[in-house]
């Protein structure tokens, strides 16, 4: 059984030799996560192209996602590194205050006391510690602690609901953007965009650095739920960032968010990633939890296309473990998301050839006994991604010679990407070459039918316009007599 939903995880310390990266592909790794909140330039670049030369000596395509850090607010230093609030307390968040005592502390992002009055909550350290703001004077935000606990360095804020101006993009993340295209990222996060607007000029950011990467909208602000459909179609993908999310809307809100953000990414032909502390016991455990075990299983059961793993591969004692298990409850879980057809899509109305065309193949697959694969022979790999938007327990290959739809295609639930060369215009060798290439991976054999999709006439760039049922031996036999 071939697992459908893929798996992104973040590289770190504990996950940056070559042994344990190689590891994590035999493990079951799809995309790696470069974090751009962490390191410089040179150790992203280095460390793309590590995963990219172990790749190919697998002969296998890795996607490879930049994630910005985005403009994450936080507190500055303290004098002895944090202090101890209790209900109760006053205390001063002082954009003009160098060094933090228990009185008060600095502010990385001086705008804060313009974006708060009295009545405001803020919440701390992802929501560990609650302030009421009683008044703002100047640079300084008066605030009462609801829910004490430790403050140390550095640790970031939110507002309750939202309505924070800073812009997605930080004068940081203009240059990570540069980094992110001089290493071909394939996927590029866009932290905390509140709307439309903020993906456009990332997208534009990103062309201009002569970058090509698909832009993953990471849904963390209410702003952005306001937004949501207009932020999910400005975007090529969509991540469920429930850390930040969790913390802004209220941890009980998301699991119903996780759902409502899916569908909107299945509704517009997203893919979408489901993130934040998937297994995060496992960064100290070899094993998960059967709550996170049933986390990530729901992730699977709404139609995720990928789910994440953060400090688990990063910087936990078991990164390889924790692919490993990810990998089991996917399988798993899988198992219990039946193969179907959603009767919706007929009623919807399709604008594009390719599109029908990928609708018709998961049809037939879905309906024909004896399909065993369907073969995308494309170049840019949309067909494969409509296809991928409908549930089929049909495995679907994306056969294609260009490197980056390969590792593009990787993000896709249910598609694997083939290094295939068209080096004929004859249509009947290319469909047998197809099915040969599918016969040595063991996906078919003798008497199995392939569902194949093609642009016709060969050759020519150009969208998916064909659809052919393939018997496995059937050409062969044909030439032989």
């Amino acid at each position: 059984m071939i697992r459908r939903t893929k798996i992104v995880a973040t590289l770190g310390p504990a996950s940056s030799d070559a042994k344990t990266l190689d590891k994590m592909m035999e493990a079951g790794v799809d995309v790696v996560r470069l974090n751009f909140s962490h390191g410089v330039a040179q150790d992203h670049i280095d460390r793309a192209e590590l995963v990219r030369s172990l790749a190919r000596a697998r002969g296998r395509a890795i996607g490879v996602l930049a994630d910005l850090q985005g403009p994450k607010i936080r507190v500055g230093k303290f004098a002895d590194g944090k202090i101890v609030l209790a209900p109760g307390d006053a205390f001063i968040l002082d954009a003009n205050c160098a060094l933090g005592n228990q009185e008060r502390v600095g502010l990385d992002y001086k705008e804060l006391p313009n974006d708060l009055e009295r009545g405001a909550t803020l919440l701390l350290d992802d929501g560990r510690i609650e302030m009421w703001v009683e008044d703002v004077v100047g640079a300084e935000i008066f605030c009462r602690v609801v829910q004490g606990g430790v403050l140390s360095n550095n640790k970031g804020i939110n507002r309750k609901g939202g309505g924070l101006s800073a812009d997605a993009l930080t004068d940081k993340d203009k240059e990570d953007l540069k980094t992110a295209a001089a290493l071909q990222a394939d996927y590029i996060a866009i932290s905390f965009p509140r709307s439309a607007d903020d993906m456009n000029y990332a997208r534009k950011l990103l062309r201009e650095a002569g970058g090509n990467g698909m832009l993953v909208a990471k849904i963390e602000r209410a702003e952005a739920i306001v937004a949501l459909e207009e932020v999910v179609m400005a975007s090529d993908a969509v991540m469920v960032a429930r850390g930040d999310l969790g913390v802004e809307v209220g941890d009980a809100a998301v699991p119903a968010l996780q759902k409502k953000i899916i569908r909107m990414a299945h509704k517009h032909n997203k893919p979408v990633i489901t993130a934040t502390q998937m297994m995060e016991s496992m960064i100290q455990s070899p094993i998960p939890t059967r709550a996170e075990v049933s986390d990530v299983a729901n992730a699977v059961l709404d139609g995720t296309d990928a789910v994440m793993l953060s400090a688990e591969t990063a910087a936990g004692s078991y990164p390889v473990e924790a692919i490993a298990a990810m990998h089991r409850v996917c399988l798993e879980a899988e198992k219990d998301r039946e193969q179907e057809f959603q009767s919706k899509r007929l009623e919807s109305h399709v604008e594009k050839v390719d599109e029908s065309i990928a609708l018709a193949a998961i049809f037939t697959a879905t309906h024909l006994d004896n399909v065993r694969a369907i073969a995308a022979l494309t170049q840019s790999g949309s067909t494969c991604l409509w296809m991928s938007r409908m549930s089929t327990a049909v495995p679907i290959y994306a056969l294609t010679s260009e490197v980056a739809t390969r590792r593009k295609v990787t993000l896709y639930r249910g598609v694997y990407p083939v290094n295939f060369q068209q080096d004929t215009n004859d249509r009947e060798a290319l469909l047998i070459a197809a099915e040969e290439e599918l016969r040595r991976r063991g996906a078919v054999r003798e008497g199995d039918l392939i569902v194949l999709t093609i642009g016709e006439p060969i050759g020519q760039s150009g969208g998916t316009n064909t659809m052919k049922i393939v018997k496995v031996g059937a050409y062969k036999k044909q030439t032989t007599h």
